[in-house]
This record gives C-alpha cells, structure tokens and sequence, in this order.
C-alpha cells in the first residue's frame, strides 16, 4: 500500500497566488510516462481549465504541476497527479486551502 497524500496537505494558497507544485516520485519507485494533473472543486468537478495554466513537465522523476491560479478564497481544491512507473499507475494527491 502507498500513502497517497503529499506532506503538509492542506497547503494554504492565497486566491491572488499562481503557484506550479511539484511532485518527486521516486518514493513510489520512480516516473516511467503518463504524467497528468487535474484540480478539483469541493464537489469533485474538475476545474482544470480554470485553476490550472500553462503544462505540466517531468525532470528526473520530479513532476512540476501547471500553476495552479484563481483560486476561490475559502473553498478547497484537490490536486491530483498521476503518472507510471514499471507498469503501475500512481496517483498522488494534496489538498488546497484557498485563503486571501
């Protein structure tokens, strides 16, 4: 079993910040292919193509999110982050506070 929840999860982002996360995966053994992000509202609707900007881009394992921007303060977010390795789909995940 892997723990799917990133450190420090709920992460504060202001609703005025643009912030790129980044994500090593080599505690899951490492990064193959298949990268891919999605953001979500309270509600589980996907809201990527409002709060996230830009592409996500992979370095020696590391992923580095889209920004993540225009966030609405007081709701929260949950970012999502999938890749493969050796075959295996991961899918790791951190909540977003948004504050002023």
């Amino acid at each position: 079993m892997t723990i799917r929840e990133v450190a420090n999860s709920p992460l504060p982002q202001g609703e005025d910040e643009s912030i790129a996360y980044t994500l090593d995966t080599e505690p899951w053994g490492g990064y193959s292919s298949g990268a891919a992000v999605v953001i979500k509202d309270a509600d589980g609707t996907d809201v990527s193509s409002t709060n996230l900007s830009g592409s996500l881009s992979e370095s020696g394992g590391v992923i580095t999110t889209p920004l993540v921007t225009g966030l609405t303060k007081g709701e929260i977010y949950r970012l999502e982050i999938a890749w493969v390795y050796s075959g295996n789909t991961f899918e790791a995940f951190c909540t977003l506070k948004a504050e002023t």
